[in-house]
């Protein structure tokens, strides 16, 4: 009777604290209710750090008012006694989609993409969105709160999750009892962005992730140039951003690249996010920790993949069985390099499955009182509301959880969650716990029943003897219900459990369907502090390596003082080819070039019959990105390959291993003006910022004939759609770079533009051209373009119809990087012949030989082999294309290409001519430190079979342990070629 009343009691205070004062009440007399509610001798904590044992937790109209040890309780209170209970801090998502209605796929579909935006007054481009609220399309979802709050949360943050610029969300309670009123803590809480596009838009731009980060880069600019009052027109996507920036910044990155990327995006502007993770931040914990970014880390750990089939375990890579092994422990990596995280439920099916994910983090090393902190006080921090949410501090909402004990333990039962002081029942908290073990008697048969799990939600196994047989256990409301299997005989029972000291007993359906009663005897208790065999097991965690996948190294490479003894090295100089000869390497330098040098305290090897050189340089690279092509207009000097390095790509090592030392990341050839390039060393194991060259030469892909014109690509909508159009598109480009520059330096207010930026430095020497070409037409008429502008083509890439114009080519003063033999594999091609490399060279041309392919860029040295054949080429000249000829083409010959004293030690020892097939790459050195080693290569193919072996072992071991499994996958990287979309 006193627990009913307790209960009318509070669901009167609930009814009345969520009644606005200055509404009118037409259904009753009019009053407040400012009754206390008391909650006693529990262990309360008010913070992860700060806990107190028999403490009370006092609360009034929604609010923490007192709590401790000693805590006055006056006299209009309610007690609750929660007598070896617990009580927390409900839960924070900062990350969410809740009540969000999900954007509409826009419709239609054609061959010619959408250019121009679909709104007007608003950014020119579809995918920014900060005007967008979340407030305005949220819609309080009571079975998805109930699931919730059934999990822990007494808070969410959620937002539109579409678009580039998404927008403001919206901070709110999970109250059922309320109204919106109540729920909504701040309407404007966080303004969200992230590198994907609005699926609500078909505007094509942008078509990558490098088109997307300069999107973002240029809209921060405009918002600035808007802000000052520049632009006549309005425009309230500017405007809404402009109004947001003061909210917290968070942005949707998904992985750790990212994570770097949309860290560098804020630095540049001034904006410190808090940044959404992708779960594997432990492979570059250091880049990670250096962004001094919150982040937001999803729970979604992978499940063990399904091996058990020998014909399919090929299709699941080592980087992602490492994955599967790794990725729990990155919480306890990011708490002890002291990265500042909050979890999200963001990424699982469901939000039952946090709590085990959770335990499996702690399992792997993570700290109870972080991963508290990671639920409550830090995502709290984040959305800056400290003031409000996230401790059970006084003047907080009284958001609490009460539990049988530690919330994180299998055996613990979440009995309530209160949010803003309602009462929301999970588990009854006068439930009787059945769990233990039991001796069922029934005719002549004996059998064990072990009930473990949770009080709410056991677990039963039947036995009898030495067999274990299929059961199934439901308890509600007291009522147990459990059923089992024995040689496919089943057995039913029923029964009211009543009183916890007495045996279970009810009504059992015997196989036969004959009704008899049960009687089941307490033989053992249920040990609440014994951990599960599950759970006190350490898991073995495989080392993570650089970069984190087969073939990457255990530390980063260092370099060595060496000294190579009696080689023949190729020195790509005046000196030629020289016998006997010894290199010293110091400091990543070539220090000396001679005969007998001292090593000093240098490594030694002998390379006594063996040829040294410089690395190979590859001028047209699409290796190690991660997108090739901007298409989404026909000019993309806005965007940098530089943001879409990818250092996991297994073709650094393999070009590595083909004595590739650098190479030049081309943007692809989709539009006339292609994206920035990237100059890189592959230093394998390196972040992507660690590879690209210190004051890189600022360099530019365009691009001529087919792919500009979009001929074969089915689109019919772009300008240009002819060469000649593709020539109106350099001369109106470069004009409006040229009226760009005159109003830059004229003194008066101009909107900085990414995009003519670029140009302008191309029209002042500072920026050169790379321009894929075939056609000598079109070859002829970038060069006068260029001479009407006043400046130079640095190099034409391909030229295979060079040799028809290689005299204009020398009066220009342009270089060419051509294939070896490659022709008739497109009609605009059709004229190509394997001489081209030699003619050009003989008429005085700087003549190199690239790739524009993962594969045959490990194979360069035999490319340039083929000009020996094709023309005539000496060995040493041929060695040159590929050495110091494309270190001149890319303005860094005083750095690499050659082997002279004060050049990087970018060197490379080969088994023999390395303009013989049968030459291999012994070790390959970038600045003194030996990226690739022949023997070391050797030895990884053992371990990673072996550790292959050992993770497939591990995930048999899940499957047969009954956990859930996923099928393989093959997640092979597309190799890019200029045409890659």
């Amino acid at each position: 009777m006193k627990m009913k009343l307790l209960a009318l009691t509070l669901l009167w205070c609930g009814a009345t604290l969520f009644a606005q004062d200055y509404f009118p009440d037409n259904e009753g007399v009019k009053s407040k209710n400012n009754n206390y509610t008391a909650f006693t001798n529990a262990k309360i904590y008010i913070t992860p750090t700060q806990v107190v044992d028999q403490g009370t937790l006092l609360i009034q109209n929604g609010k923490v008012v007192q709590v401790g040890k000693s805590v006055a309780i006056p006299k209009n209170t309610v007690t609750i006694d929660l007598s070896g209970k617990s009580v927390y801090p409900s839960f924070i998502d900062v990350f969410s989609d809740f009540g969000i209605s999900k954007p509409k796929r826009a419709e239609g579909s054609g061959r010619s993409p959408q250019y121009k935006p679909s709104r007007e007054g608003f950014y020119w481009n579809d995918h920014i969105m900060p005007e967008n609220n979340a407030i305005s399309t949220f819609k309080f979802d009571d079975k998805k709160a109930k699931e919730l709050r059934d999990t822990g949360f007494g808070v969410v943050n959620s937002h539109i999750q579409d678009g580039i610029a998404r927008g403001t969300g919206v901070l709110l309670t999970l109250n059922g009892e309320g109204d919106d009123s109540q729920r909504i803590i701040d309407d404007r809480s966080a303004q969200y962005f992230s590198f994907s596009k609005s699926v609500a838009s078909k505007q094509s731009y942008p078509t990558s992730l490098m088109g997307a980060m300069a999107l973002l880069r240029q809209m921060y600019t405009d918002a600035d140039w808007y802000a000052k009052g520049n632009v006549d027109t309005k425009d309230r996507s500017l405007e809404a951003l402009n109004a947001n920036m003061g909210l917290p910044q968070i942005f949707a990155a998904g992985n750790n690249g990212n994570v770097l990327r949309a860290d560098g995006i804020g630095d540049a502007k001034g904006i410190q996010y808090s940044i959404l993770g992708g779960g594997d931040e432990y492979e570059i914990i250091d880049a990670i920790k250096n962004t001094q970014a919150k982040l937001i880390i999803p729970l979604d750990f992978p499940d063990a993949y399904d091996v058990s089939d020998p014909n399919q375990v090929s299709y699941v890579s080592l980087k992602d069985m490492r994955y599967w092994n790794q990725a729990p422990a990155n919480p306890r990596i990011l708490a002890e390099n002291g990265v500042t995280f909050s979890f999200t439920l963001n990424g699982l099916k469901s939000p039952t499955k946090m709590m085990e994910k959770l335990q499996k983090a702690i399992t792997y090393g993570l700290s109870k009182s972080k991963a508290l902190e990671a639920l409550t006080t830090i995502p709290a921090q984040i959305i800056g509301k400290t003031d409000k949410v996230g401790s059970l501090q006084p003047g907080r909402y009284a958001n609490f959880l009460i539990t049988s004990g530690d919330i994180f333990d299998k055996g613990t039962t979440l009995y309530e969650n209160w949010v803003q002081g309602s009462k929301n029942v999970v588990n009854t908290m006068d439930l009787i716990d059945i769990r233990g073990d039991y001796t069922m008697k029934t005719g002549n048969e004996t059998f064990t029943i072990s009930i473990t799990g949770k009080p709410g939600k056991p677990r039963a196994k039947v036995t009898q003897d030495s067999s274990t047989y299929t059961s199934k256990i439901v308890y509600k409301d007291q009522w147990m219900n459990l059923s089992f299997s024995k040689d496919d005989a089943l057995y039913r029972l029923t029964g009211l459990v009543k009183d916890k000291s007495k045996p279970l007993t009810g009504k059992l359906v015997l196989p036969n369907g004959n009704e008899s009663s049960y009687v089941a005897t307490l033989s053992k208790p249920f040990d609440q502090n014994k951990k599960e065999n599950t759970t006190s097991k350490k898991p073995e965690i495989v080392p993570i390596t650089y970069p984190n996948i087969g073939y990457g190294y255990q530390s980063i490479p260092q370099s060595e003082n060496t000294l190579f003894k009696n080689a023949t090295v190729w020195t790509s100089e005046e000196a030629g080819i020289l016998e006997q000869t010894d290199v010293l390497v110091k400091d990543g330098k070539i220090a000396k070039i001679g005969k007998n040098l001292n090593a000093g305290r240098a490594k030694v090897i002998d390379a006594s019959g063996k040829h040294l050189t410089a690395g190979i340089i590859d001028e047209h690279s699409h290796l190690a990105a991660l997108a090739i092509n901007e298409a989404g207009q026909n000019s993309s000097a806005e965007v940098k390959m530089e943001d879409v390095i990818d250092p996991k790509d297994i073709d650094i090592y393999r070009n590595l291993a083909g004595g590739v030392t650098s190479l030049q990341l081309l943007h692809g050839s989709a539009n006339p003006i292609g994206g920035r390039s990237a100059l890189l060393k592959l230093k394998w194991g390196e972040i992507a910022q660690n590879m690209i060259y210190d004051n890189s030469p600022k360099f530019i892909k365009f691009a001529l004939g087919e792919n500009v014109k979009q001929s074969n690509w089915q689109s019919f909508s772009r300008f240009p759609q002819t060469r000649m159009g593709v020539e109106q598109v350099y001369m109106n480009y470069f004009q409006r770079a040229k009226e760009y520059e005159a109003k830059k330096k004229s003194g008066k207010p101009y909107r900085h533009d990414e995009e003519m930026e670029t140009l302008v430095e191309i029209l002042n020497g500072e920026r050169f051209i790379s321009c894929h070409s075939y056609v000598q037409s079109e070859i002829n008429m970038l060069m006068k373009v260029a001479d009407k502008f006043n400046f130079k083509v640095n190099t034409f890439t391909h030229i295979l119809e060079g040799y028809k114009v290689a005299d204009k080519m020398v009066e220009h003063g342009v270089g060419a990087s051509t294939f070896s033999d490659w022709w008739a594999y497109k009609y605009e091609v059709k004229d190509a012949i394997p001489y081209n490399a030699a003619i050009m060279q003989s008429q005085g041309i700087t003549v190199a030989i690239n790739s524009d392919d993962a594969e045959m860029s490990r194979r360069l040295n035999q490319e340039a082999a083929k000009t020996m054949k094709y023309g005539g080429v000496s060995e040493l000249e041929a060695w040159k294309m590929v050495t110091i000829n494309p270190a001149k083409l890319l303005h860094i010959d005083n750095r690499v290409g050659s082997i002279k004293e004060g050049k990087d030690a970018d060197l490379v020892l080969w088994s023999d001519n390395p303009l013989s097939i049968y030459a291999k790459a012994e070790k390959t050195l970038i600045e003194g430190a030996t990226y690739f080693d022949l023997e070391k290569d050797q030895q990884q193919r053992k371990a990673i079979t072996q550790e292959r072996n050992k993770l497939i072992r591990m995930m048999l071991k899940e499957k047969e342990g009954g956990n859930k499994t996923q099928a393989p996958k093959n997640n092979k990287k597309e190799k890019f070629h200029c045409d890659s979309l």
